[in-house]
């Protein structure tokens, strides 16, 4: 954004250009923050630190490392369920 000013001593236009990086950086902060913020209190991000230990991790040459990592469970299924079609019918108006 930038102002004009006069020169109090010789009247001439004075162009102040202000730079507003500080303010934009700051606002992005905010919004980091708050999602951030959201995710935690949602319980969708958490800070599980319990036990603290690394995964065990074991090497053979030339295969691949087994991990023993815990993570979240899902749950994946299925089910049988009936569902209604409409039918759709066609008139004839006679026209070939």
């Amino acid at each position: 954004m930038a102002e004009v000013h006069r020169d109090p001593y010789t009247g001439d236009r004075v162009v102040v250009h202000k730079n507003r990086t500080g303010r934009t950086l700051a606002i992005v902060l905010v919004v980091i923050l708050a999602i951030v913020g959201i995710l935690f209190a949602t319980g969708f991000w958490k800070a599980d630190v319990k036990g603290g230990d690394m995964p065990e991790v074991s090497v053979d040459g030339g295969a691949l490392p087994k991990v023993d990592v815990d993570s979240k469970e899902v749950v994946v299924g299925t089910k049988q369920e009936t569902v209604e079609v409409p039918t759709v019918g066609v008139k004839d108006n006679g026209e070939e």
